[in-house]
C-alpha cells in the first residue's frame, strides 16, 4: 500500500533544511555616514598640518616625553603664548603682565606712540605667527593679536628691567623677589611656552626710545637674562650680541652650538654603528676622561685624542635641566633643526649607568651636581636619553663615537688597562696583586727545592 510524502508546509514550526541562508541587508545609518565624512574632511586641530613645515618652531610636546620628564615643559607661574594661555595657576603674573605693558606704554608715549601702534604693527604678522605652532589656535585675531602684544611686551619690559635700561621700583615684587625670577627664567625657556621670536624683535624695535638705537639690541639683553643663570664668560656673550633664534628656546640653544656646526648635516660613513660604553668600562679599557679647556664656550665641545676624553664642565641644576629637557623635546619636533643637545644627551646617558659614574666625573670637574644626589642625578640623565631618536652617522658626535669605539676594541693596551685597573686602583688591590705574588714566587721556589733534593739524593 503506497504511502504519501510528508506536508513540509503543514507544519509552520518545522525548522528549515541545514543548506538554507537567511540573507539580512543592513542599511547604514545616514548620521554615522554623515559623522564619518566630517571627521573625513575636518582640519586636525592637535596637530595642524602646517606642523610639518619649516615655519612651526613652537610644539606641544608628545607625550611620550611627558611621560618621562612629567612637567618640565609646562610653565609654573606665568604663561606666554596660547598653550597655556588664562590658566587658573598662572592667574597671578597674568595681572602684572598688565602693568608692565601700562610702563612701556608710559614711556613710549613721548613719542606718540599708543596702544593702537602696537596692535596694528604684530596684526600683519599674525598669520605667520599662527603657522609657528604645530596646534590650531583657537583665538580669532583680535584675541590672538592682544596675546602677542600683551606677552611680548611683558618680555622686552622684564628684559630691559633686569639689564637696567629702564629703572624700576625696587619694590617691585617681579625684579626684587628671587624666588620669582628664578622661576621666569626656566618658564621662558619651556617649549610649550614660546611666542615667535619675530615677534619680540618687532616690539623691541617699535619700543626703542631716541638716543637707545646704540644701546643694547634684544639679542644682548636676552642672553644677558639668562647667563644670570648660566654664569658664561664676557667674551662668549659678546658673540651672542647678533645671534637670532625661532623663539628664547632656540635663541638660548643656539647659543651653545659652535659656529662651525650650526647646520651639522655631514654623513661620516665610518661612524660607528652602535654608542660607546659607560665610564667604568671606558676607563677598563684605558680611556681617561678629563676636564676640557676653561675657556671653551660650550659644554658640547667634546674631544677625543690618544686615549683621552676631553669634556668642558656642565653645571646641572634646575635651570640647566629644565634647559636640556626643553632642548631636547624642540630637537625632537623640528625636523629642520639640528640634533646637538639630543646628541649630548644620548653622550651623557652612555657615560652614566650608575651614581658612581657620575661621582668620578664630578671628581673630574666635569660635572658640577647642583641637581640632588649622584643617584638622582643619574636617573635623570638616563631619562634625558630615553625615546629619543636621530642619525649616529649624521650627528656632530659622530667621529667621537667611531674614534673611542675603535680605541675601546683595540688589542693589547686594553688588556693592560685592564690588568691595571683590577690591580693597581687601590693600595689594597696592589697589597693583594703583591701578596699574591710572592706567594706564587715561594711556591715556585718551594717546588725547584724539592725537585733539587730528589736529584742529590
Amino acid at each position: 500500500m503506497p504511502t504519501s510524502a510528508p506536508d513540509m508546509g503543514s507544519n509552520s514550526g518545522t525548522q528549515p533544511p541545514p543548506n538554507h541562508h537567511t540573507i539580512t541587508v543592513w542599511e547604514v545609518n545616514q548620521a554615522r555616514l554623515d559623522s564619518m565624512r566630517q571627521k573625513i574632511t575636518a582640519t586636525p586641530l592637535l596637530l595642524c598640518k602646517t606642523a610639518g613645515h619649516s615655519s612651526c618652531t613652537i610644539f606641544r610636546v608628545p607625550q611620550t616625553l611627558i611621560d618621562i620628564n612629567g612637567s618640565a615643559y609646562q610653565p609654573h607661574i606665568v604663561s606666554i603664548g596660547p598653550y597655556h594661555h588664562s590658566q587658573p595657576h598662572l592667574q597671578m603674573i597674568e595681572e602684572h603682565k598688565w602693568r608692565f605693558l601700562g610702563s612701556l606704554l608710559t614711556r613710549t608715549q613721548s613719542k606718540g606712540l599708543t596702544l593702537d601702534d602696537y596692535l596694528k604693527a604684530i596684526q600683519p604678522l599674525e598669520s605667520k605667527a599662527r603657522d609657528s605652532y604645530s596646534e590650531t589656535i583657537r583665538f580669532d585675531t583680535d584675541e590672538f593679536t592682544e596675546m602677542l602684544v600683551l606677552d611680548g611686551c611683558f618680555i622686552i619690559e622684564l628684559f630691559r628691567k633686569i639689564g637696567n635700561v629702564v629703572r624700576f621700583d625696587q619694590n617691585d615684587p617681579l625684579v626684587s623677589l628671587s624666588w620669582v625670577y628664578s622661576f621666569f627664567l626656566r618658564d621662558l625657556i619651556r617649549l610649550e611656552n614660546q611666542i615667535p621670536f619675530f615677534i619680540l624683535q618687532r616690539l623691541f624695535d617699535l619700543s626703542i626710545m631716541p638716543g637707545e638705537e646704540s644701546g643694547p639690541s634684544l639679542a644682548k639683553l636676552a642672553i644677558d637674562f639668562f647667563n644670570n643663570a648660566i654664569q658664561r664668560p664676557d667674551d662668549v656673550i659678546a658673540q651672542c650680541q647678533t645671534l637670532q633664534g625661532k623663539h628664547l628656546l632656540d635663541f638660548l640653544r643656539s647659543s651653545f652650538i659652535p659656529k662651525d656646526q650650526q647646520q651639522y648635516n655631514q654623513r661620516n660613513p665610518a661612524a660607528a654603528t652602535h654608542v660607546i660604553q659607560c665610564v667604568s668600562k671606558l676607563r677598563r679599557a684605558g680611556i681617561n676622561l678629563r676636564q676640557g679647556k676653561v675657556a671653551e664656550d660650550s659644554f658640547l665641545v667634546v674631544k677625543f685624542k690618544n686615549g683621552v676624553l676631553e669634556m668642558p664642565t656642565i653645571s646641572i641644576d634646575d635651570f640647566m635641566s629644565c634647559f636640556m629637557i626643553n632642548c631636547v623635546a624642540y630637537e625632537q619636533c623640528q625636523k629642520n633643526c639640528s640634533k646637538h643637545f639630543t646628541t649630548y644627551a644620548t653622550f651623557l646617558d652612555c657615560l652614566i649607568n650608575t651614581s658612581k659614574d657620575v661621582e668620578y666625573l664630578s671628581d673630574q670637574n666635569i660635572i658640577e651636581n647642583y641637581f640632588g644626589t649622584d643617584t638622582e642625578l643619574a636617573k635623570f640623565i638616563n631619562n634625558l636619553g630615553r625615546d629619543v631618536t636621530f642619525d649616529i652617522e649624521i650627528c656632530y658626535l659622530s667621529g667621537l663615537f667611531s674614534e673611542v669605539n675603535q680605541y675601546y676594541k683595540n688589542g693589547w693596551h686594553v688588556q693592560w688597562a685592564s690588568f691595571k685597573y683590577t690591580y693597581f686602583r687601590s693600595p689594597w688591590s696592589f697589597i693583594s696583586a703583591l701578596a699574591a705574588f710572592v706567594l706564587l714566587v715561594l711556591a715556585v721556589l718551594q717546588t725547584l727545592y724539592s725537585m733539587l733534593s730528589y736529584f742529590k739524593v
